[in-house]
């Protein structure tokens, strides 16, 4: 088991994702002896789980079944243990973009916090890039370090534990992309314009405040950085409702013969149909954070 190679089938040591709904999912540890308690019942990872195909369906102990997936950086930004804010699945898809990462790629990063954008980057990047990360928290890096061993990814990425505003990012002159995930990123500036290549490339901070937005494109500008620009991600889901619809009534129809008796039908009762309709929020409290977005020129 591997984020960015599939397997077919779980082994002992896998990171697995029990789906229990759409949003009831857990990551197990399959471990030969070991179970795991869920409300359908236990399974058992010996018998249950390994050599079993990923995206099978198990049977609890209590007759309920859940379904075991293998996983993936999407389902494990919604599955994995907060050790801080995380990005979600909206904003990442436009940061993995609008950085152009591709295998291959060199990307620096601050903060690593609990890793959801971390493992999609691995995933995009492999097999031949590499992912050079900082976090100033001694625990989440070692715990984070951790977790890429766990998940096999371990080749593709270094953790640093320092002080990006202070340190840097360890590097100079190898990285294609650079994203900032810290409180103060135009202390960090500088340090990305060293770890990017002389050819250029991108760097995206992200910040929940525009207060942060300004100084960081003060100090992207006064870098050299050209082509900067801020963007929010909102996303607006819709609820899928069914609703009935009544059918108009025209009244009779002039030309009907009338019967021989001089008597009139009763007309039917008013006729409708359903049909599925979506409604859009009235309120979207969506905001996460801004993009902002800079290019570094050839130098």
């Amino acid at each position: 088991m591997s984020f960015v190679e599939y397997s077919d089938f779980i082994q002992d040591g896998d990171v697995a994702i029990v789906y229990l709904g759409h949003e009831s999912m857990m990551p197990v540890k399959v471990q030969q002896g070991a179970q795991t308690q869920t409300r359908y019942g236990v399974i058992r990872h010996s018998s249950d789980l390994i050599g079993q195909r990923y995206g099978s369906k198990v049977t609890c102990s209590k007759g309920g079944w859940v379904h075991v997936l293998h996983p993936t950086p999407e389902l494990w930004t919604v599955t994995l243990p907060h050790r801080t804010q995380i990005l979600y699945t909206t904003d990442i898809a436009t940061i993995t973009m609008m950085l152009e990462l591709k295998p291959g790629s060199v990307v620096c990063e601050s903060g690593t916090g609990s890793g959801s954008l971390s493992h999609a980057i691995l995933r995009t990047i492999a097999p031949t890039g590499h992912l050079h990360t900082v976090e100033f928290h001694q625990q989440r890096a070692e715990k984070a370090a951790e977790e890429f061993k766990e998940h096999k990814v371990d080749q593709l990425v270094t953790v640093r534990n320092q002080d990006v505003c202070k340190d840097g990012f360890g590097v100079t002159g190898v990285a294609d992309a650079v994203f900032l995930d810290i409180p103060s990123p135009w202390e960090a500036v500088r340090h990305a314009k060293t770890a990017m290549k002389r050819h250029g490339g991108r760097v995206c901070s992200f910040s929940p405040c525009i207060e942060q937005v300004q100084r960081t494109c003060e100090a992207l500008a006064d870098q050299g950085f050209e082509e900067i620009n801020t963007l929010e991600v909102l996303l607006r889901v819709h609820d899928v409702r069914t609703v009935p619809l009544p059918l108009p009534d025209f009244g009779q129809d002039p030309s009907a013969q009338t019967p021989p008796d001089g008597s009139e039908k009763t007309p039917p009762n008013q006729a409708s149909f359903s049909l599925k309709t979506t409604t859009p929020p009235r309120e979207i409290p969506g905001h996460t954070g801004y993009l902002t977005f800079a290019t570094k020129p050839r130098t």
